[in-house]
């Protein structure tokens, strides 16, 4: 490897305090950085922060001292993750767009790009970390448990991760926000973006309405009881609480009702009472669209740990490989509200194997009978 004075790191730069941090800190370790903005989502409307940020970027090269350059990936976006996003919602699916981002925007297009601009490696704020040393480079969890991100970077392409690094992967938050601060960066306080980024501060009922029909129905017991009414399958996702408007029903107990499921052929929301109940968990599942970076995925069957959501503790697992490539995953203990089209990412304890889409989850079971049970809801 060249000698970091020799060698060019292009950053993506958000306008946020993360990939901030990240350029700064290959800055002073003498890289020659430049900042790169990407434009993912261009329609200006009263909740899009794309100006602000692109603004917070510009101000942020420039307490730096480095170039920026800005490029608009909004057709790209929609070809390759919104209309996916969207087609996943019509399937009553609950998708994570950031994945599919990361793959083909972030480590695809911006790669790309930045290759054209003369980059050796690109840097990002994520917390992560690449491990070089060996004959295949690895990706490692973030030391930070709390902000690791390698849930969402799962399905990039495994080739990439030698031209890739992540600065901020041995850090904590507070740490980051500590070296914005002491530098005199004017975002070291700016809040970290949530939720999904096309889609801002605006409620989401109202943006995904502007795409997909709703189609109001019933809400239903597994057995039949209609206890309310929904608004549109494709606002609801499984294990939710919040939003069902289920008042007191005749003959139930006064307890918290959740979404167990959906009925798309006959546009029926499934709700049950309690967050013990059966149908709320399962002691595995189906998951399809495996992309592996820890080299092949494995011929038969291996053992590992696995998160069904963001920030989930791990649980361990064994999954079986089927002839077409899906995997077929038994959980050590019972998970609560596995959720299809959601991603299953799969670990050796820090390195990041790879990951998929959970198809579906698989025997419901009763977290009463178990002598363990996962955390979440």
């Amino acid at each position: 490897m060249a000698s970091p004075s020799d060698t060019t790191v292009i950053v993506g730069i958000s306008g946020g305090v993360d990939s901030a941090v990240a350029a700064l800190l290959l800055q002073q370790q003498d890289y020659r950085v430049e900042g790169l903005h990407m434009t993912n989502w261009d329609e200006a409307d009263d909740y899009c922060s794309a100006a602000e940020d692109y603004q917070d970027a510009r101000q942020v090269c420039a307490d730096i001292g480095i170039p920026l350059h800005h490029v608009n990936f909004a057709r790209e976006y929609r070809e390759k993750v919104f209309a996916d996003f969207l087609e996943e919602y019509r399937q009553g699916r609950t998708p994570n767009p950031d994945v599919a981002c990361n793959r083909y925007i972030k480590f695809g297009n911006f790669l790309a790009y930045a290759d054209r601009l003369g980059a050796d490696y690109i840097a990002t704020g994520h917390y992560a970390r690449v491990d070089n040393t060996g004959a295949q480079p690895r990706l490692l969890k973030g030391v930070d448990s709390n902000k690791d991100q390698t849930y969402f970077l799962h399905a990039i392409r495994p080739e990439v991760l030698p031209q890739v690094m992540f600065p901020l992967g041995e850090l904590a938050k507070p740490e980051v926000r500590k070296l914005a601060n002491d530098y005199g960066l004017a975002n070291y306080a700016k809040r970290d973006s949530t939720g999904i980024c096309f889609i801002g501060e605006r409620p989401f009922r109202e943006f995904l309405q502007n795409f997909i029909p709703a189609r109001p129905g019933k809400m239903e017991t597994p057995e039949g009881q209609v206890v309310g009414e929904h608004e549109g399958l494709m606002y609801y996702t499984f294990g939710q609480r919040e939003g069902l408007g289920i008042g007191g029903v005749k003959g139930y107990p006064d307890a918290p009702w959740y979404v167990a499921g959906k009925d798309l052929d006959r546009n029926v929301l499934v709700v049950v009472q309690g967050h013990e109940h059966p149908l709320l968990w399962s002691s595995g599942m189906t998951v399809t669209d495996a992309r592996w970076l820890a080299g092949e995925l494995p011929a038969d069957s291996f053992a590992c740990s696995v998160r069904t959501r963001y920030r989930q503790t791990e649980i361990g697992c064994h999954a079986d490989v089927q002839d077409t490539g899906t995997l077929a995953v038994r959980f050590d203990e019972p998970v609560w509200a596995v959720t299809p089209g959601q991603y299953a990412v799969f670990y050796a304890e820090d390195v990041c194997l790879g990951g998929g889409t959970i198809e579906s989850a698989t025997g419901i079971v009763d977290p009463g009978l178990s002598p363990a049970r996962a955390a979440g809801g």
